[in-house]
């Protein structure tokens, strides 16, 4: 019971955010050219997003844990606020602005609340070590859930209810919110071991140059982000002249993304006993 309790309290502070940031995917690039910019421009700020990404993971780690797991969470929502009510500016660099903050909000939200629960977890309540797969476990299932009906949202609030492609992004304000609030009252502080960057940066380089496994495994998943991320910024001028429903298409993939998911965990650990190379 007091496992199921502490498990209650960080889906209900995690998955809010997690909800926020679907939101936030399946419109955006129409919202950019509904407020005129040419295509070059939107490669621009959609660029600035991921590049900020890449640059503030590499020390995201260390953030997180010299500032306190808790607060980088609750720092996470505020950032990710701010981006959203940003989208409602039509001055670039505001726009601007808001893909920067985003992408640090979103490098925070994936690397702050794990940690933070696997401290918990581990250090503060002392539950086995075995229990951790049945947490992620159920934010994989939710998180695929909320996938699906972040697209669904995203088209009713725009067109359904004719708000315009800048509504999913307000709506995604409460959510944060709520993931901010529950997290701050709920949830205790703590932090990691305090390193340095260039001591952190070159025991991750040390890492991967001493096992090429690793090495090839670091390139392979960069080459699939690379694929992902051309995707993410051509997969709506392309679907859009054809009348598709952009949120729904939006839902469509991330349902086809949780259908493969479970097609290779049913391969890996059902009759077909899979290997992963």
């Amino acid at each position: 019971p007091a496992f199921r309790r502490f498990q209650r309290e960080f889906l209900l502070g995690y998955l809010p955010a997690l909800a926020a940031d679907w939101l936030q995917g399946p419109l955006l690039f129409q919202l950019l050219q509904s407020r005129g910019f040419l295509r070059s421009q939107i490669a621009a700020l959609y660029s600035c997003g991921f590049a900020s990404n890449v640059a503030f993971g590499l020390i995201s780690g260390i953030f997180v844990d010299r500032l306190g797991r808790k607060k980088s969470c609750v720092l996470s929502s505020g950032l990710c606020s701010v981006s959203c009510l940003l989208q409602l500016s039509r001055d670039f660099l505001a726009l601007a602005t808001g893909r920067v903050l985003a992408a640090l909000g979103t490098s925070l939200l994936f690397s702050a609340f794990e940690s933070w629960y696997i401290h918990e977890h581990l250090e503060h309540h002392d539950f086995p070590a075995e229990w951790i797969p049945n947490t992620f476990s159920r934010v994989a299932l939710w998180n695929s859930g909320l996938a699906v009906a972040a697209g669904l949202l995203a088209e009713l609030v725009a067109e359904g209810l004719a708000l315009g492609p800048v509504a999913p992004f307000l709506v995604a304000v409460p959510f944060l919110v709520l993931s901010g609030i529950l997290a701050g009252k709920n949830w205790d502080e703590n932090y990691g071991k305090s390193r340095s960057c260039s001591k952190a940066c070159g025991e991750g380089l040390r890492g991967l140059l001493s096992d090429p496994r690793a090495l090839l495994l670091g390139l392979v998943q960069a080459l699939v982000e690379t694929i992902l991320l051309i995707f993410a910024f051509l997969w709506t001028p392309v679907l859009e002249p054809q009348g598709i429903p952009l949120g729904i298409a939006f839902s469509g993939f991330t349902a086809a993304s949780a259908a493969g998911s479970a097609l290779f965990r049913r391969g890996v650990t059902g009759r077909l006993r899979l290997q992963p190379l």
